[in-house]
């Protein structure tokens, strides 16, 4: 029997599409006390990992708490504390993303859902010892992740890693055994979540 691909690849985005809803939901359920918890670990976590301790510059974002994402606010402040430039997501064109060095105070939001530095900002160049830390609703143990659906991150990262480097932050509720990949995912590079870290070997 053989199985049409065009089935197969909607089969999966179906698939994505209620495992995001779900996801969705179960971090909604959580107390924003436990949430900060979680993410204070999280951001330990991180900036206590070897590619953080060794990175030349770091990218992060800045969390939509309204939607219950992980606060790595914190990794702003360590970044800057270790002398590191410290970039955020830009969207040209409303589709690709480029990351723009900034001061946390200079982001606003502009009308992509989340907050982005000024479009002057300087970009930081994805070289070796860049690490970019990657939002996720969901993510699974050989590095393949949900987002919000659009995309810009699958993207940024086809054009940027290797060099640079992925980290997926994610409460540990929101592992899976296994997310639905389709061609254009893109798999992070580590893995951190409130209770552990992991490598993916590619």
């Amino acid at each position: 029997m053989v199985f049409d691909p065009n089935v197969e690849f909607l089969l999966r985005r179906q698939a994505k599409a209620a495992l995001r809803k779900r996801a969705r939901a179960l971090r909604n359920s959580i107390p924003d006390r436990a949430r900060a918890e979680r993410s204070e670990k999280i951001v330990e976590r991180v900036v206590t990992s070897e590619p953080f301790e060794q990175a030349r510059g770091v990218a992060s974002f800045w969390p939509m708490l309204e939607r219950g994402e992980v606060d790595v606010r914190g990794i702003d402040v360590a970044a800057r504390k270790k002398g590191l430039s410290v970039a955020y997501p830009f969207l040209r064109n409303d589709a690709e993303m480029a990351l723009l060095c900034c001061d946390a105070s200079s982001l606003v939001e502009r009308g992509h859902g989340f907050a982005e530095p000024p479009e002057n900002a300087p970009e930081l160049a994805a070289t070796e010892g860049v690490v970019v830390i990657v939002p996720a609703l969901a993510v699974d143990p050989t590095g393949q992740r949900i987002g919000y659906g659009r995309g810009f991150y699958d993207r940024l990262l086809a054009l940027i890693c290797p060099p640079a480097f992925a980290i997926a932050v994610s409460y540990d509720f929101e592992v899976v055994p296994e997310v639905p990949a389709t061609e254009h995912d893109r798999r992070v590079d580590m893995v951190v979540t409130d209770l552990r870290t992991w490598q993916i070997t590619h």
